[in-house]
């Protein structure tokens, strides 16, 4: 995992500032500086992220993704 600014770092930080979150996990899917991701997270939670993660995949197996 690379640590420090990413392509997508600027958005991360416009998402978390404008959200007033503790952290942000973006991920980008063909944009147009690529596909990528970026995080900004406290260390309590990239620590919990896995589970978060798990429980946002379930949310998707049980009512579906709209689009």
């Amino acid at each position: 995992m690379a640590f420090g600014p990413g392509k997508y770092d600027d958005l991360t930080t416009e998402v978390r500032d404008k959200a007033r979150a503790d952290g942000v996990l973006l991920l980008v899917i063909n944009g147009v500086k690529g596909s990528g991701f970026s995080a900004q997270l406290s260390p309590h939670l990239t620590l919990a992220l896995p589970e978060i993660l798990r429980d946002i995949a379930n949310q998707i197996d049980q009512k579906g993704l709209t689009v």
